[in-house]
């Protein structure tokens, strides 16, 4: 086991170097004097599957300190060792730093060793649990992303455009968790699939709506949150999708959401991004479209706003290049819906290449034809992606 590291934390620099000379081939082991410096050490020199923590120590007690190792570092398996074995202890340390172990010293060199190899299985079966759920969710959202690029390439489309810009107005408002803004924009389109595809062009385009297809696009947000919904932990993902047209005024959209609630940040966002998005896509200008957006009073969260507009004032630099299908490459944004020689859309401006998209491009063009050449953007920092012949450039 000595690729399983473990830290052991004791106030007294004896009993920490008996720990190095008792478990030194079995483990590789770390040692902190006192509860600060073993903070400091799990911050800087971790992870650690296993913290070993004596009761009383100066500064805060052992119970304390694994309270904090939980917080900083929550799949780390947790022991204390304590000279005083009374219950009120071991209620503590199991109800405040969820101890995995409560050992009472004095604890024999093998009693100590069998509990760190206990708490090593315990690390191993938390962290395969979680890659476990985090590789399915990944490839949940995936396969969900993919279905609709090839069912409804327009949908997907807008879905790709504004993740980026929701993921832009996030950073500016300093969100140190991204992945729930950038998962629920990746999805938020996906209830597209029940919408007839001339009902799609009209919203996309800013064409006025009739009643009857207005209720109907009032029902994708329920839609894919009800999608969502069925993969596991994706409850917060589903909650923001479920709110994407809320008003912050807490008015608005479909009448079911006119409560007094206000929606959480990450749908404020996702709100902004989507009408913004309807706005360009129309054809007005991205300053014409950020003076429209807050002259509309009430409809958005004021910092949600002023973190757009910093977006759009950084103006990202891309290489704007006419290619054909044989030059797609990866990481490259279709500048334009690419259209077969029917004029069926394969794919939607704003969408990322990807293997799929480019399989399905590249398939179209030897089969049936695709009308080319077509515009890309490449980002100025995405070597990469740039074509290595014949595509025609200019900055944008």
């Amino acid at each position: 086991m000595m690729n399983e590291r473990i830290l052991c934390v004791d106030d007294d620099v004896n009993i920490l170097e008996g720990y190095r000379r008792q478990l030194r081939k079995e483990f590789s082991l770390e040692i902190a004097v006192g509860p600060t410096e073993g903070l400091q050490v799990l911050t800087t020199q971790g992870p650690f599957s296993v913290v070993v923590s004596d009761l009383q120590m100066p500064e805060m007690n052992g119970i304390q300190f694994l309270s904090k190792v939980r917080e900083l570092s929550p799949d780390t398996t947790r022991l204390l060792l304590t000279g005083k074995a009374d219950l009120q202890s071991a209620i503590d340390a199991i109800n405040q730093g969820q101890i995995f172990r409560f050992l009472t010293k004095p604890c024999s060199s093998d009693q100590l060793a069998d509990a760190l190899t206990a708490g090593v299985s315990q690390y191993r079966l938390v962290t395969a649990e979680r890659e476990l759920l985090e590789q399915t969710l990944s490839g949940s959202i995936k396969v969900l992303c993919e279905i609709l690029s090839l069912v409804n390439p327009e949908a997907f489309g807008r879905s790709a455009r504004i993740t980026r810009l929701a993921e832009a107005i996030a950073g500016h408002m300093q969100i140190v968790e991204l992945w729930p803004i950038k998962i629920a924009a990746l999805l938020s389109q996906i209830g597209c699939v029940i919408l007839p595809e001339a009902v799609l062009k009209k919203v996309y385009r800013g064409e006025p709506l009739t009643s009857d297809e207005s209720q109907l696009y009032n029902q994708h947000p329920y839609v894919a949150a009800d999608l969502v919904a069925k993969i596991p932990r994706m409850k917060q993902v589903g909650d923001i999708i479920r709110l994407q047209d809320k008003h912050y005024d807490s008015g608005g959209g479909p009448d079911r959401d006119r409560s007094s609630h206000q929606a959480p940040l990450e749908a404020r966002i996702l709100k902004v991004a989507l009408d913004f998005d309807v706005l360009e896509s129309a054809g007005k200008t991205r300053l014409q479209s950020m003076n429209e957006l807050t002259n509309r009073t009430g409809r958005y969260d004021p910092n949600v706003l002023k973190a757009l507009n910093e977006v759009i004032a950084e103006n990202p630099k891309y290489d704007v290049q006419q290619i054909r299908a044989c030059q797609l490459r990866l990481g490259m944004i279709l500048g334009e819906d690419i259209l077969t020689a029917n004029d069926v859309v394969l794919a939607s401006k704003g969408q990322e290449v990807n293997e799929s998209i480019t399989l399905r491009i590249q398939n179209s063009a030897r089969m049936s034809g695709v009308k080319e050449p077509f515009m890309v953007l490449v980002s100025v920092n995405n070597e990469s992606a740039k074509t290595d012949s014949g595509g025609s450039r200019k900055a944008a």
